[in-house]
């Protein structure tokens, strides 16, 4: 349904409900409340581009709680590190780079040289690849119907994983683009372990989703058991192996970006143009049928997207897991499971999480960003289930 238009120069009423109630089901005392504090603190009580609590809906707040925090994750990524920067300091350098606006302010050659070839790239990075993983767990969970479904169900991360094992027993070393061997054998190998199980489960005699999942299982099984002994016999190399394996962010630069952002965004943007084939694939495939969906071109084009956005962020970042699991169902249990909003907000959702995450990461000595999405989505998810007593529809 159409989100009735954003109301603007009207003052925010937030201030007037200090406690920050609403009126609505459980759910409204949970995520709506968090958007409109957000709001009210970002904006403040008389923004001249102030919101009218009660004209947006939950996915108007959503937006604006995400695209708001996202903004301030990215000046804090750039801020905060082992060399602290200014925020004036950091918005002009940004403003002067980006936009040729000067404001006014003189910096450093090293600070320009920080923001701009450092840490503003491995930012974007963290905020693609949160996207990419969102967009790709909504995609599966839709098409398996199955609320446990993530971007690696079908073997991808076993396949990545076990590409990047060959690529550090290989005694061969080259870059293109400042890829090396390492993210190119990854990439190759998650959309072989997705491709080898799409094929397999179509000669099954079970139903197609069922056969889909417990090909899936079977397959990343046997590619975990080839990663295992490629780590055996790695020897000195299995830190870089394990380095893989945790995910991270610090080899991000802008050529990577450059070269993964077409494949995730033109993939995840087919996918949100496909938000109606996701809608009537959540209702069985006879009711898709009925609709007027060829269910069975719909599910290989999804699946073929999905795996391209995964494979895509895993050859640059790393296995990160996590988010593609919790975001999708954060955002669901907002808005519902109408597609065509789950879809893009879930990709904000996901770009939110781990450019924080990966910000928490930094500011903890490098841990692996993988632990720190766990540590936070884990407990704000459990904290959402506990609290929608209503429940909500996949």
């Amino acid at each position: 349904m159409r989100q009735p238009p954003v109301e603007l120069a009207v003052p925010l009423d937030v201030a007037a409900k200090p406690d920050w109630q609403t009126h609505g089901d459980d759910l409204d005392g949970t995520a709506e409340r968090i958007a409109r504090f957000l709001a009210f603190v970002y904006l403040g009580d008389n923004c001249a581009l102030g919101l009218r609590v009660g004209r947006l809906g939950r996915a108007g707040w959503l937006a604006v709680a995400g695209v708001v925090t996202l903004l301030v994750v990215l000046v804090g990524g750039i801020v905060l590190g082992s060399v602290e920067l200014a925020p004036a300091t950091t918005i002009a350098i940004l403003a002067g780079r980006l936009a040729g606006i000067d404001l006014g302010i003189t910096w450093p050659p090293s600070a320009e040289a920080i923001v701009m070839d450092l840490r503003l790239p491995r930012v974007l990075t963290a905020m693609l690849v949160g996207l990419a993983l969102a967009v790709a767990g909504v995609t599966f969970q839709a098409l398996l119907r199955n609320p446990l479904a993530d971007p690696y169900v079908l073997g991808t991360a076993s396949g990545a994983a076990l590409g990047a094992a060959i690529a550090v027993l290989i005694p061969v070393r080259f870059v293109v683009l400042e890829f090396g061997l390492l993210h190119g054998l990854a990439f190759i190998g998650a959309l072989v372990s997705v491709y080898t199980v799409y094929r397999l489960s179509r000669t099954s005699g079970l139903a197609p989703l069922t056969s889909l999942l417990l090909t899936g299982y079977a397959v990343g099984s046997l590619l975990a058991a080839g990663l295992a002994m490629a780590m055996y016999l790695s020897g000195s190399a299995l830190r870089e192996i394990f380095a893989y394996l945790l995910g991270g962010f610090e080899a991000s630069s802008w050529t990577r970006l450059a070269t993964a952002t077409p494949l995730i965004l033109g993939g995840s943007i087919a996918i949100a143009l496909r938000a109606r084939t996701l809608n009537g694939l959540l209702l069985g495939e006879e009711t898709a049928a009925n609709l007027g969906i060829d269910v069975r071109r719909e599910r290989a084009i999804l699946l073929a997207l999905a795996s391209l956005v995964t494979a895509a962020a895993v050859a640059i970042s790393g296995l990160i897991g996590f988010v593609g699991l919790v975001v999708p169902h954060v955002v669901r249990l907002v808005v519902g499971p109408n597609a065509r909003l789950v879809v893009p907000l879930s990709a904000l959702g996901g770009a939110v999480l781990l450019s924080f995450a990966d910000l928490a990461a930094r500011s903890s000595g490098e841990i692996p960003v993988g632990v720190v999405t766990a540590v936070i989505g884990a407990p704000f998810f459990l904290l959402l289930l506990r609290r929608a007593r209503t429940g909500y529809e996949l």
